[in-house]
């Protein structure tokens, strides 16, 4: 293998990789005919402009016709941006797309869906079922990169979907479909194309067993938009996810029901992630979490019964297990909520997946509520970060939280005491605002732990800290 000294004479131009002797390949990235002499691989010097000359207009999106993608995607599909959508098997992702490219087809011209799972036929019958069948809409199935250059060169589409990148091969090159060497050459490929001619591409990528996305890491840094496809098979709700984006916000989240008729957005979907009952139970607690710009209402669930293993098990669906248990811990000693001897499962529902700090509190007060049977007040939301001392740290966009649970008719809300540094006026008029300092404060006003404090009564009967209550002015 070559070694980069001040002796080298040959270089490779895709990734620098250097040797003393001239080869047909290069040893790092495996590429042929890149390796030459210094004099022969240097390339042309950009033009160097000051920024505020440089154009900004290739940067704006192309709407899909899907708001709720264009919302993840910041507008829509940039010229020459290459995305990868990644998700389960048979979470949704060839559906989507499907609809994206006959919507792009009625919109913006040919749209080109390359398939290298399925025959033309299968994906026929899929478009049939959903309502995608338009003449702008072509489809080739086809695994072979070299082809599949030459039919976007032949057809000229305004958008190319290639599904999945995991089948895609290209001729002469190590490792079998799938394999990292494979992946990189073929979406290096996709890359190269997209760019020279400006060229949206949308590939799909499967995912491993633990949610990431399968092959080479390298692959989500080579391309502009990593979209993550979320969702419970054995419901209907999905979630679009964008965890990069180098044309738009990360970290927003669009929504979507799956049906047998196809895909359908959903604008307005804070009421999917909450259970319908007409009376409180015991074991759930309300909360807003915040998915990019968008305020959620999301249900926690909490169960505890008597255990009959050792040490007591700690299981969670859709939140994250370490913090979880640090909540737990943090309950038990600083909210005097006993369960050494108890299994607690914690769960949310709709099949959402809270990544938010400020459910902390949602999560401490859904498993003291199940510890004591006794069930959290109706038309109440909680929010905030709990901390080790079990203190209440304060939370982001506050207000944009309580006008969102304002809008769904809920009338109560337990915050931190420092009202996330927003000013009072921000409350909704609706709305009876109760800012706590800890968590042992919070689970003492809904009579949820064994320690005692002062407070006093409001008119209406609710449990409020001596001086805390806040309504809106």
């Amino acid at each position: 293998m070559g070694k980069k000294t001040q002796g080298t004479a040959y270089r490779c131009s895709e990734c620098g990789w250097q040797t003393a002797k001239w080869v047909g390949r290069c040893a790092e990235c495996g590429q042929w005919g890149t390796v030459a002499e210094p004099a022969a691989a240097t390339v042309g010097r950009g033009e160097v402009l000051p920024i505020t000359e440089v154009p900004a207009q290739g940067t704006v999106g192309r709407p899909t016709g899907i708001g709720e993608l264009d919302r993840v995607l910041g507008g829509g599909l940039v010229a020459g941006a290459v995305v990868l959508l990644a998700g389960e098997p048979g979470v949704g992702k060839s559906t989507l797309l499907l609809e994206v490219a006959r919507r792009w087809a009625g919109r913006h011209g040919r749209t080109l869906y390359v398939t290298g799972e399925e025959s033309t036929t299968q994906v026929r019958l899929r478009a049939e079922r959903t309502g995608a069948v338009t003449d702008g809409l072509l489809v080739a199935a086809e695994t072979d990169l070299g082809t599949i250059l030459d039919d976007i060169d032949a057809v000229d589409p305004g958008l190319v979907v290639v599904d999945s990148i995991q089948t895609v091969q290209v001729a002469g090159g190590d490792g079998v479909p799938g394999g990292v060497s494979q992946i990189k050459e073929a979406t290096t490929g996709l890359i190269r194309v997209a760019k020279a001619r400006g060229l949206p591409i949308v590939i799909v990528g499967q995912v491993t067993k633990d949610g990431s996305v399968a092959g080479p890491r390298f692959l989500e840094h080579l391309v502009d938009v990593v979209l993550s496809f979320e969702g419970d098979r054995h419901t209907g709700i999905r979630l679009v996810r964008a965890t990069k984006n180098r044309f738009g916000p990360a970290e927003e989240v669009g929504c979507f029901e799956l049906s047998e008729l196809g895909i359908v957005e959903v604008t307005d979907p804070s009421g999917l992630f909450a259970g319908q009952r007409r009376d409180p139970v015991p074991g759930t607690c309300l909360t807003v979490t915040l998915e990019g710009q968008r305020p959620l209402l999301a249900e926690v669930q909490a169960l505890a019964a008597p255990s009959a293993s050792t040490p007591p098990r700690r299981m969670t669906h859709g939140l994250d297990a370490a913090r979880v248990a640090m909540v737990l811990a943090v309950a038990e000693r600083k909210g005097r909520v006993r369960l050494p001897n108890h299994d607690v499962y914690v769960s949310t529902v709709g099949g959402a997946r809270i990544g938010d700090p400020c459910s902390d509190l949602a999560v401490a007060v859904a498993i003291a509520s199940a510890a004591r049977e006794q069930a959290v007040p109706d038309g109440l939301v909680v929010f905030g970060e709990v901390g080790l001392s079990g203190e209440l740290r304060p939370v982001r966009a506050l207000p944009r939280r309580l006008a969102e649970a304002g809008r769904l008719g809920f009338t109560r809300a337990l915050v931190p005491s420092s009202l996330g540094g927003e000013p009072p006026c921000d409350v909704p008029d609706s709305m009876r605002v109760v800012d706590v300092a800890t968590v042992s404060d919070a689970l003492t006003i809904l009579g949820l732990s064994r320690r005692l404090a002062a407070v006093e009564h409001a008119a209406d009967g609710t449990t409020l800290p001596a001086g805390r209550a806040t309504t809106a002015t």
